[in-house]
């Protein structure tokens, strides 16, 4: 018989969803994890994530999927956000710790439009991918006022009681 096995039997274990997921988000900076992501896009191998550039769905949809508060994996904003609605994320106007934070479309280079969203960890910081860096970072939630935050939700499976 294993030790877990044992402790499940005498001791009372009971999941703490929002500390893990706080912890798990913020300890995922400068994590090289969600780098690359392979695909076959029209029979040619790709990393799909571009070596990080294009990675802020697929670091928060691991997170989100881990604990359960999505149903599948994503590679895109759009993608993830109607994922988020249809497992009961809700739209906030004031973010809390821990809530999606989706913010406007921003135009690049060669007028390419780049969705960006992350997550919100209080004191107006947020942590997402940096585009530049390929991993996830700590900025102002709002890049220090260059880019509109669109869209804010929240789930209730994040209250801890």
């Amino acid at each position: 018989m294993s030790i877990l096995k044992k402790e499940k039997n005498t001791q009372k274990v009971e999941r703490l969803i929002f500390t893990s997921y706080l912890a798990m988000i913020k300890n995922s900076v400068g994590s090289k994890a969600f780098k690359n992501y392979y695909a076959k896009v029209n029979g040619i191998k790709k990393d799909v994530m571009e070596n990080g550039k294009n990675s802020c769905a697929f670091f928060a949809s691991s997170v989100l999927l881990t604990f359960e508060l999505i149903e599948h994996f994503h590679a895109t904003v759009d993608g993830l956000e109607k994922d988020l609605k249809a497992s009961g994320w809700q739209k906030i106007k004031k973010p809390k710790i821990g809530s999606i934070i989706i913010w406007e479309p921003k135009k690049f280079e060669q007028n390419e439009i780049h969705k960006h969203l992350g997550f919100y960890i209080g004191n107006k910081k947020a942590i997402s991918n940096s585009s530049q860096k390929g991993t996830p970072i700590v900025h102002h939630w709002t890049y220090n006022h260059s880019r509109k935050i669109e869209k804010i939700y929240w789930h209730k499976k994040l209250y801890e009681k």
